[in-house]
């Protein structure tokens, strides 16, 4: 292999890999309401006495993660990826029909894609290698017949997205979700890139310190300072958080005074607030996947909240918001994707992933307003069938969608191979 050359790649199944039982099966456990402390105390005194294998370390992490104990869960990830990073998820074929490796960053279990639920009965096998600073990438690289990016556009994953973006242009198979494009999706840069697209609305976000909010906190008038649009009511949240974790509508200096005065964090995401409410008075926030420039219905939310994701819209419980979401689901062709077609084009071909999600509103004039768009939101199938009767054909239909863009790549790439 040369510098200008393609990467070597190992002719068959690498043995280097490590099982895992992943963040599918766990975190369906864990959303079921089953008791994740027994799996807990029983793998971390396995793991203290040394008798714990790399992947079961990798999915005592997560466990500790949705115990809610983040920063244990990291310690016990960076503690198992210094001396191993490559792992093999469950596959439901002893034969495989392919082989994709997905190269995540060492990070929190939100900002990784969890591609497990996609490939869920597939029969497609998935390796997935932790790109780390410390480390090379492996020479030669995991026989693998596609690969993707799974890291996100956050900060702790700028290292690995540095990593593997010098390696792209040597990658000897097909490559989605370059980190080039994966890197524009963070909130401050996502509304630069989307903006004035015909149809399509997105709040310009603003980074700012601490001391800049404390500073806009004395008038009415200073968050001006910060961005030229920005007023109160604005919106607040940590950077990096997920699911909502410090998100705050601020209306005036008092507000904000008070929110300062409960967070710890030293950086914030800033916005304009954006009534979005419906005629009704309720709020809809809707989730829309994208397979290779094709949007997809996820899930819409329904609640009289203006902070709402799915998990706090009490949709198991009202049937009347489930009527509505398995609506938005079976017209989805033909009523909000025809609605925003030109927004929605326009917004993936921007965008310019292979695979990315959506969460977004309609204004009141029947604009797409945009709240974020990333890599990593979950796609899943956990829901109660009995509850949800509606959801696993669409979920499938996702899935179908992603697999068989990774069929088409692969077939591409050996037609040109060939």
């Amino acid at each position: 292999m040369t510098d200008d050359g393609p990467l070597e790649i190992a002719d068959a199944a690498c043995a280097g890999y490590a099982d895992r039982v992943g963040m599918a099966r766990l975190a369906k456990l864990a959303f079921d309401g089953g008791d994740l402390r027994p799996i807990w105390a029983e793998v971390s005194a396995r793991l203290l006495n040394g008798e714990a294998d790399a992947g079961e370390g990798i999915d005592l992490s997560l466990v500790a993660q949705l115990l809610g104990h983040k920063e244990t869960g990291l310690a016990v990830q960076q503690e198992v990826l210094a001396s191993h990073r490559l792992f093999r998820l469950p596959c439901t074929s002893n034969s495989p029909r392919m082989r994709v490796l997905a190269l995540a960053a060492a990070t929190d279990m939100g900002s990784n894609t969890p591609i497990e639920f996609l490939l869920e009965d597939s029969g497609i096998e998935l390796i997935v290698l932790y790109v780390t600073a410390e480390a090379d990438l492996p020479v030669p690289l995991p026989a693998h017949d596609i690969a993707i990016v799974i890291a996100s556009d956050s900060d702790d994953c700028r290292d690995a997205l540095q990593k593997i973006e010098a390696a792209a242009p040597r990658w000897p198979r097909p490559l989605l979700n370059p980190p080039s494009l994966v890197g524009n999706l963070d909130r401050d840069k996502l509304h630069r890139l989307l903006a004035g697209i015909d149809g399509l609305v997105i709040p310009a976000t603003s980074c700012c310190a601490r001391g800049q909010l404390s500073q806009a906190s004395q008038s009415a008038e200073a968050p001006a300072a910060i961005a030229r649009d920005l007023a109160f009511p604005m919106i607040i949240r940590p950077r990096g958080s997920h699911a909502g974790v410090g998100l705050a509508k601020i209306d005036d200096v008092s507000a904000m005074q008070l929110y300062l005065d409960t967070s710890q964090a030293q950086e914030f995401f800033v916005a304009p607030f954006v009534d979005y409410s419906g005629e009704d008075g309720l709020f809809r926030k809707y989730r829309v996947v994208f397979v290779d420039g094709q949007p997809y219905a996820c899930h819409m939310a329904v609640a009289a909240r203006w902070d709402i994701w799915y998990l706090n819209a009490g949709m198991s419980g009202d049937a009347g918001k489930r009527l509505e979401e398995e609506t938005f689901m079976s017209t989805f062709d033909i009523a909000f994707a025809r609605r925003h077609r030109t927004a929605l084009a326009a917004m993936a071909g921007r965008i310019g992933l292979d695979y990315f999600i959506v969460d977004c509103a309609e204004t009141k004039d029947g604009s797409l307003l945009i709240f974020e768009a990333d890599n990593t939101a979950v796609v899943h199938n956990m829901d109660l069938p009995d509850i949800f009767p509606y959801k696993p054909p669409q979920m499938r239909k996702i899935f179908d969608a992603f697999v068989a863009m990774l069929e088409r790549r692969v077939g591409q790439a050996r037609e040109q191979a060939a």
